[in-house]
């Protein structure tokens, strides 16, 4: 069996084991809760958290088309719909925190952060864009769309993972070492697919 393809089986095991890496940060984050060590202030902790890995998981979809191309391995395509699910799952989270345990629901100081906040103002469309995406990641969806359509559909990625890696920067008050990390990531990953379009622009 080479490297740059798997077999069934394996593809399997992987699938799993890249599933249950992926819920670990979010059962670490529950045993912290379980045994009160969230710290002073638990929501942040929670949001904070969240906010964390779903940028983690959508640099990580990112990464698999440059991986593609520079190694010549085409299993991890096969992973990406499950991370992307991942993104939106822990992006959920990150929102559903916010609106339920940290604004109770209180529609009216949610809209004034949104307006208020430059951070909110960005990661907030960034999220409601992951929506459409989740929705149509199926293959159903996809030949209900069809394959332009929806790619044109999918590469609002790139807009998300700008305005997320912004939002996590002007979230960051003083220590922006972090969001500086994903933002050189993003730019390498952004850069290397600029590449490759205008080698194939000029291939024409």
């Amino acid at each position: 069996m080479s490297i740059k393809t798997l077999n069934n089986k394996a593809l399997a095991w992987l699938k799993i084991t890249v599933f249950l890496l992926a819920l670990f940060p979010l059962c670490k984050l529950g045993l912290s809760a379980y045994f009160d060590d969230l710290g002073a202030n638990p929501i942040e902790k929670i949001t904070r958290t969240t906010g964390y890995w779903t940028l983690s998981f959508l640099l990580i979809t990112l990464t698999i088309t440059p991986m593609r191309r520079l190694s010549g391995w085409s299993w991890p395509a096969r992973l990406r719909r499950m991370l992307g699910l991942f993104v939106f799952f822990y992006g959920s989270l990150h929102f559903l925190t916010y609106l339920v345990l940290d604004q109770f629901f209180d529609w009216t100081s949610i809209v004034n952060d949104i307006v208020k906040r430059p951070y909110i103002t960005v990661g907030f469309p960034a999220f409601i864009l992951l929506i459409p995406l989740a929705i149509t990641s199926t293959n159903r969806m996809m030949k209900r769309l069809g394959g332009k359509r929806w790619r044109t559909l999918h590469s609002l990625i790139y807009l998300i993972a700008v305005g997320g890696v912004v939002h996590y920067w002007w979230l960051v008050k003083k220590d922006i070492t972090n969001p500086l990390a994903f933002a050189l990531l993003l730019a390498v990953l952004l850069g290397i697919r600029l590449i490759y379009w205008l080698r194939g622009l000029l291939k024409h």
